[in-house]
């Protein structure tokens, strides 16, 4: 009596194909928008990083001049108003009176721009003043 060979096939069946692609889908619907909201929040450190350099700047430009300014050039940005290197916020000036001195305190303000304005809704603007006074829409936007 002849013993039959019995073939195998390599591969790999449609169904599990179909099971693989379920748990890629599963784990990617949960990892991307924890992804998102990573790149967010990495944008906005950049705002606030660059908010406190530019108040350390208008400090400097208030000893020199004994005034704050609203022109970003003169603090040695590229444009006014000044945008990030990513492109994702424009930071401008406002100086006020203050008791008799003309441009005696300042804002800074950061304003998202692009899909950062519509992923960060909550975090659209960031300000600093020059008693580093740090004040946003919510109360936290500026923690890390």
């Amino acid at each position: 009596m002849a013993q039959k060979k019995i073939k195998h096939t390599k591969g790999i069946t449609l169904l599990e194909l179909l099971v693989s692609v379920a748990i890629v889908g599963i784990l990617a619907s949960v990892a991307y928008p924890s992804y998102i909201g990573y790149i967010v929040k990495s944008n906005r450190t950049e705002a606030q990083r660059e908010l406190v350099k530019l108040a350390n700047l208008q400090e400097q430009y208030f000893i020199d001049h004994r005034t704050y300014t609203t022109n970003m050039e003169l603090l040695g940005m590229a444009s006014d108003p000044y945008i990030t290197a990513s492109g994702n916020y424009s930071i401008d000036s406002i100086i006020e009176s203050l008791e008799g001195v003309e441009g005696g305190t300042f804002t800074l303000t950061a304003t998202a721009k692009n899909s950062q304005a519509s992923q960060d809704s909550s975090c659209v603007t960031l300000s600093i003043d020059e008693k580093g006074t740090k004040s946003a829409k919510s109360l936290t936007c500026w923690e890390n």
